[in-house]
């Protein structure tokens, strides 16, 4: 496991040296992605608003963002489940041409597939509260807000270090969970067989 601080736009070679479960930690420009915003434009045929070019990196979430004195506060940052937009997800990766997706949990197959030909990767917050960070993201503006709302707007980021993030896609393909679930698996046979519990069980009925 490796530990990486990265500087936002992302390159193909910031991205291909990360492993799942190394740790990450980002700086630089990104913006927020939900369903509405991929409805809208992959769904919808309308055209995104803003160039990802210099912007690679998407955060799956629906901040709390309030104007205060003419600016706007972030007052509440967590990332939501990106398994909810797998959907989207390759379309995601592969037309607006990003390096890193942010979210909780972890994507399907196909965006997996796509990000290993894209180099891109997804990773998850790892055991803090996101919203510890909130002090070192700095809002820069919103995009399709009337049209889509405050929590499904496309907000822009300007991230200072926040972290640790754990790599749970990487761009081979790879997928921390998956893994997991395969040595879960295992032990559950062994715990089983040692608590002589048979196979077929079921859970107590309780009504």
């Amino acid at each position: 496991m490796a530990e990486y601080h990265l500087t936002a736009p992302l390159t193909d070679e910031d991205v291909k040296q990360l492993k799942i479960g190394d740790i990450v930690y980002i700086s630089g420009p990104a913006f927020t992605c939900r369903s509405r915003l991929q409805k809208y434009i992959f769904d919808e045929k309308n055209v995104l608003p803003f160039s990802t070019e210099n912007r690679n990196v998407l955060i799956h979430n629906g901040p709390i963002v309030v104007k205060e004195n003419g600016k706007w506060k972030l007052n509440s940052f967590m990332p939501t489940s990106s398994i909810r937009f797998e959907k989207w997800g390759a379309k995601s990766v592969d037309e607006w041409g990003l390096k890193m997706i942010v979210g909780k949990t972890t994507m399907g197959k196909e965006t997996a597939k796509m990000m290993k030909e894209k180099k891109c990767v997804h990773v998850s917050p790892r055991s803090v509260s996101p919203n510890l960070w909130i002090d070192s993201i700095k809002v820069e503006t919103v995009h399709l807000y009337d049209e889509l709302g405050r929590i499904e707007a496309a907000w822009f980021f300007d991230l200072n270090d926040i972290g640790p993030f754990i790599v749970d896609i990487d761009c081979e393909g790879n997928n921390f969970f998956d893994q997991l679930d395969e040595k879960i698996a295992e032990r559950k046979e062994k715990a089983m067989r040692d608590l002589g519990i048979e196979e077929g069980w079921e859970y107590t009925k309780l009504y």
